[in-house]
């Protein structure tokens, strides 16, 4: 009981101190609870259809801690940290990393923008994710695949991170460090998203470059370049209405998009595209029919060739895919709401649908339906 009362006291005059010290202060924990229930056709080897507990087409579960400290002359000591986990069961999203999202510390000018060091978020999942993409960046294959490619490049560790609004210009940057010996180049990336706006309307161009290393990127090449390139705009129709649209260009010379295009339960690719190129279009709204209810409608249209076909030979494909997704809002921070979507590919695009099983060796060899049906019904609670 001493013990305890001992421990009481210290930490009751810690905070106090704390308090005191850090009045500038301030540290905010955040987070999001999502889940849905989802039934899908052609979800699995042999056509076969799944229901079952997922995350949200639009956010996945996660928690976070952001602060700042006020240095005074406009600049602050800025820092965030963010976890990514599932509401199914509890565990992580990424094994073994507490903070997969987001982990970095930088400083923040009022005239100048921020600088930030550590794991983050890509120029281009800022744009995508928060402004162009109807989607913003789905979670579902059906709303996402166009982004499968990058997928693992939008998150990006031991990097430095520049951004500003100058006027009506916005302009997000980052470099990413190798961490290679003796190759400064390798392991490295480097973005610039540009995106400006003028009254209602808003547009956005952005590169981004990815010079892999095989040891820590699953490459078979190493030293491989992903190149991509994005042109989107938005307009504001109306006061409930906006309007969206964008042309995504990517160059893959690491032979790792044929098989992160792939859903699960697809066939195994005998190899990978030395060279992948692949151009997607999107359109998409936003209309806030009533107070409480948001609907988004989007569509996309990919075209890929150079890309793996199942018999080993290079090819070209097409993927498209539609979805409606309707959001009602029962507070400030719980929503629910239902989904539904559709995709079709064919030529080179088929491997990335679930296959058939080969009977006579049990491996999923050949190409089944190549479309896909779903619908979702699900709740988000913000905190």
């Amino acid at each position: 009981m001493k013990k305890a009362y001992m421990y009481s006291a210290v930490g009751a005059l810690f905070a106090i101190t704390a308090s005191s010290a850090f009045a500038q202060s301030s540290v905010t924990l955040y987070g999001i609870m999502d889940t849905a229930i989802r039934y899908q056709t052609n979800a699995g080897p042999d056509g076969k259809d799944v229901l079952g507990m997922t995350s949200g087409p639009v956010t996945t579960s996660r928690w976070g801690l952001k602060g700042q400290e006020d240095l005074g002359g406009g600049l602050s000591a800025v820092f965030q940290l963010e976890n990514g986990f599932n509401v199914s069961n509890g565990k992580m999203s990424s094994p073994n990393t507490l903070f997969n999202r987001t982990a970095f510390v930088g400083l923040s000018s009022n005239r100048y923008g921020t600088l930030t060091f550590g794991n983050n978020q890509a120029p281009l999942l800022d744009t995508m994710g928060n402004v162009f993409d109807p989607m913003m960046v789905g979670n579902y294959w059906q709303d996402s695949w166009m982004w499968n490619g990058v997928g693992q490049f939008l998150y990006v560790d031991n990097s430095v991170k520049y951004n500003a609004t100058f006027g009506g210009l916005n302009i997000d940057a980052m470099y990413g460090f190798g961490n290679q010996a003796g190759a400064l180049g390798l392991g490295s990336m480097y973005a610039v998203q540009l995106t400006y706006v003028y009254g209602p309307a808003s547009i956005n161009a952005g590169f981004q470059q990815n010079d892999v290393a095989s040891t820590t990127s699953g490459s078979p090449v190493n030293g491989a370049k992903f190149n991509l390139l994005n042109i989107s705009g938005k307009y504001q129709l109306t006061p409930t209405v906006s309007l969206l649209a964008g042309w995504v260009h990517s160059q893959d010379q690491t032979g790792m998009t044929d098989a992160n295009m792939q859903q699960a339960g697809a066939p195994t690719l005998p190899g990978r595209s030395p060279n992948r190129i692949d151009d997607t279009f999107y359109v998409g709204t936003h209309w806030q029919a009533t107070n409480p209810l948001l609907i988004t409608v989007a569509g996309y249209y990919g075209h890929t060739r150079n890309a793996e076909r199942l018999d080993g030979t290079l090819g070209s494909g097409i993927n498209y895919s539609a979805t409606v997704l309707a959001e009602y809002s029962l507070s400030k921070r719980t929503e629910i709401y239902g989904t539904a979507d559709f995709a079709h590919g064919n030529g080179a695009f088929a491997a990335d649908y679930p296959g058939v099983t080969n009977r006579n060796t049990g491996a999923i060899d050949t190409v089944g339906r190549t479309n896909n049906v779903g619908v979702a019904i699900g709740l988000r609670n913000m905190f």
